[in-house]
């Protein structure tokens, strides 16, 4: 037996989150968003017009009428304990444990006992959390890849203490929103997307950060060679160059820390933070 999920809360409103919100309400939840400010509740605003736009050309089935009223049916909210009135929210705030600790701290006490927790974290084990939710047994990772309407795999993982009852919920809610389950036997940092994607960036920014190649050189050489239809600059330039700062930069290694030091200089600092801003690597129009 599968616990019911109807109202989804999102934690969150960048890149990703916006993306995991917009497609649940697509496919008939009720979503609300929480972020922390009218400055971030405004973008994502934006973000959910641009995402309506987006399924229109590249998902089947997804027309004018459908895709504005799923923009426009998303609650936007920065009160976090309006936040907490779901069934299922799903925290996709930047990788940095100390905020979600404390996210996780005044969620736990906020939400009603049947609410389950899903982390987004990329790179941090839902073990790392799991003593700041007070809900041990509700709580796992379902990680998403970015454009989620394209790229759609969802991974689930939970930790030892995650009720095999909250997995498989949590496993069919993702099949409900169009997700490919993956499911992971037990806990593993980065996944299995992560665990082979983060260090093939961590290589391209390595290669251009030494000085043994330009972003372009190196990316026009992993799509000749191999095939690919993108290289690490062009992966990292959809992601946004502020997630893979926090990875390197929260490492607790000074290899990977100098590797942030490099994006922060060169990219960050100068407003450079990916497609979203319409510069990273590369400039769009």
């Amino acid at each position: 037996m599968t616990i019911e999920f109807r109202k989804v809360t999102v934690l969150g409103t960048g890149v990703l989150g916006s993306q995991i919100a917009y497609q649940s309400a697509f496919h008939g939840f009720d979503v609300t968003a929480y972020d922390i400010d009218d400055a971030a509740v405004t973008a994502a605003r934006k973000r959910f017009d641009v995402l309506a736009s987006t399924y229109q050309q590249e998902v089947p089935g997804a027309d004018a009428d459908k895709t504005t009223a799923t923009a426009q049916g998303i609650t936007l909210t920065t009160d976090l304990a309006a936040a907490a009135e779901a069934d299922l929210i799903i925290e996709a705030v930047p990788e940095v444990l100390s905020i979600k600790r404390d996210l996780y701290t005044r969620l736990g006490e906020l939400a009603p006992e049947r609410t389950v927790f899903a982390t987004n974290s990329s790179t941090l084990l839902p073990s790392d959390m799991v003593g700041y939710t007070g809900r041990p047994a509700r709580f796992l990772a379902l990680h998403f890849a970015n454009r989620v309407w394209k790229f759609n795999t969802a991974e689930v993982m939970g930790t030892e203490q995650t009720d095999p009852e909250v997995f498989d919920s949590v496993v069919a809610f993702a099949e409900q929103i169009g997700m490919v389950p993956i499911e992971l036997h037990k806990e593993k940092a980065g996944y299995v997307l992560n665990s082979l994607l983060v260090p093939f960036l961590n290589s391209g920014i390595a290669l251009a950060a030494g000085g043994y190649a330009e972003p372009e050189a190196v990316d026009k050489t992993w799509r000749i060679a191999t095939g690919a239809p993108m290289g690490p600059f062009q992966i990292l330039d959809i992601v946004g160059l502020t997630t893979p700062y926090n990875i390197l930069n929260d490492s607790g290694n000074e290899q990977t820390q100098q590797l942030a030091d490099w994006l922060k200089q060169n990219y960050i600092d100068k407003g450079k933070l990916g497609i979203a801003s319409g510069e990273g690597f590369y400039r769009y129009g």
